[in-house]
């Protein structure tokens, strides 16, 4: 399905970025990944095997994006899917909080998709796939950072899938909901530090935001990812596409 196309995957280095990665290489993808941190993205990269390529970028850097496209060169299929996810009242939201959600959800997946497209242009063909949120639909309390660069994302990719409609390439935003992931873990940690609950207690708190009561898995996310890449996802662009288990309708 994905022979002959290099994807690049940010925030490579575990969870959903890792579960993208594997799913792409099963279908013949050239896979390369990348995060600020080099022993994840190695890690990931000898799982992958085949020429996999590790790459160390803080997405946030226009700099450090443009380092990394030298290295790899161009690419087919673009995921970005490196993020933070903080908590804290508004008042609490300090400046630092504040710009390090925009610069590394927002800014970071604009850096990415400006040096990914003209070589996807070139070829009239390219898969730009942004890993949103839920809560880039919907507010939520304590979350207005995080909120508000996941609206920011799925605005840039609406905007920029009109722009390149008729050029082979389709921009789609995948939201999930919560993902057993370590960035769900550590919501949890603070759950239980700020309410005295416990760890099962806290966790039982986020699956029942679903209406099926559970946390969506990596792999569910990865299958919606591998067709938006695919020549079978070409008619599907600009879209915010849910898998959070209904809780969004």
């Amino acid at each position: 399905m994905l022979t002959g196309k290099t994807a690049l995957i940010t925030g490579g280095g575990r969870g959903i970025g890792r579960a993208i990665a594997l799913a792409f290489v099963r279908e013949g993808a050239r896979i390369a990944v990348a995060a600020r941190t080099a022993e994840q993205v190695e890690q990931v990269a000898r799982e992958i095997g085949k020429e996999a390529i590790a790459l160390v970028c803080d997405v946030a850097d226009p700099q450090s994006v443009t380092h990394m496209f030298s290295e790899i060169g161009d690419v087919d299929i673009l995921v970005n899917n490196a993020g933070i996810a903080e908590s804290a009242t508004v008042v609490n939201t300090t400046d630092e909080l504040w710009h390090r959600h925009l610069s590394i959800n927002l800014s970071g997946t604009f850096y990415c998709t400006r040096a990914a497209l003209p070589a996807m242009l070139k070829k009239g063909w390219g898969r730009i796939i942004n890993i949103a949120s839920v809560a880039g639909k919907t507010g939520a309390p304590y979350i207005v950072a995080y909120s508000a660069s996941k609206h920011g994302v799925l605005g840039l990719t609406k905007s920029i899938a009109l722009e390149v409609a008729t050029t082979g390439i389709t921009v789609n935003a995948i939201c999930p909901g919560y993902v057993d992931t370590d960035m769900v873990s550590r919501g949890v940690e603070r759950i239980t530090s700020r309410t005295g609950r416990t760890a099962e207690e806290a966790l039982d708190t986020l699956r029942k935001m679903s209406p099926q009561n559970r946390l969506v898995t990596v792999e569910e996310v990865a299958a919606v990812a591998l067709l938006l890449a695919s020549e079978e996802g070409r008619g599907i662009t600009g879209q915010g596409i849910n898998v959070d288990g209904g809780t969004v309708v």
